[in-house]
């Protein structure tokens, strides 16, 4: 584990399922409040107007990109209208953030979400303003994980180096460009025996060959990568 991260001096983290676990289900109110706004947009039912949504998410990244593209709308309005939510099902979780603090270099949040729900969500949890950029789907210009584009505004807005980086993602298919460039990559799948929403294809690819790690608590994952990390 030590040879494994002992040149890591960038740590990326993604927020939604991986700063806190899947069955959380926070992304459940966003999911539905998405489903809800492309209801209003299209002036669909609410089944008909779910199918779309989750269409236009598995296409295009994002059901904001897939809105942006196909139905000219606002993104702003889009993002304050679905992380109106209730961040009270997140578990407190302030020692995470004090590993993350105590991880040698330094921490990135690099999200398909915006900055509001990353400092709202980051709040719930307990941790402090211990990160040193937020890079979020407006930096991005609008263009979400796993198009290359947003990797690498975040690499040069940043001058983070990619073989000096780790990058922790819930999402298999977000870490294949991080390899490509160079990046060590961690995947956080759900926990065993619990439940949650969302698709099957978003958790799939556990295997693939651009993950290095897998972790089903990235608590323990870190507590072990410090303690190799500062091991004499």
């Amino acid at each position: 584990m030590k040879q494994k991260f002992a040149h890591i001096t960038e740590w990326v983290f993604d927020l939604d399922n991986t700063l806190y676990p899947r069955h959380t289900d926070l992304f459940k109110q966003i999911d539905w409040k998405m489903t809800d706004y492309v209801a209003r947009l299209t002036g669909q039912n609410k089944e008909d107007a779910r199918k779309l949504q989750k269409q236009l998410y598995r296409d295009h990244g994002t059901t904001l990109n897939g809105l942006m593209r196909e139905h000219n709308i606002d993104p702003h309005d889009f993002l304050a209208d679905v992380h109106d939510i209730d961040y009270g099902e997140v578990e407190h979780n302030p020692a995470l953030g004090e590993m993350i603090a105590s991880l040698p270099g330094r921490k990135h949040i690099f999200t398909n979400g915006d900055v509001r729900h990353a400092e709202n969500t980051l709040r719930a949890l307990g941790i402090e303003p211990i990160f040193d950029s937020m890079f979020d789907i407006v930096a991005a210009d609008f263009e979400p994980k796993p198009a290359r584009g947003p990797y690498e505004k975040f690499l040069n807005a940043h001058v983070v180096h990619p073989k000096e980086a780790a990058m922790f993602e819930d999402m298999p298919r977000n870490l294949e460009v991080p390899k490509e460039l160079g990046m060590t990559t961690v995947l956080i799948i759900p926990r065993s025996g619990t439940e949650f929403a969302g698709e099957a294809w978003e958790i799939a690819g556990a295997d693939d060959n651009y993950i290095d790690h897998v972790t089903d608590h990235i608590d323990d994952f870190l507590a072990d990568v410090l303690s190799a990390i500062n091991a004499k």
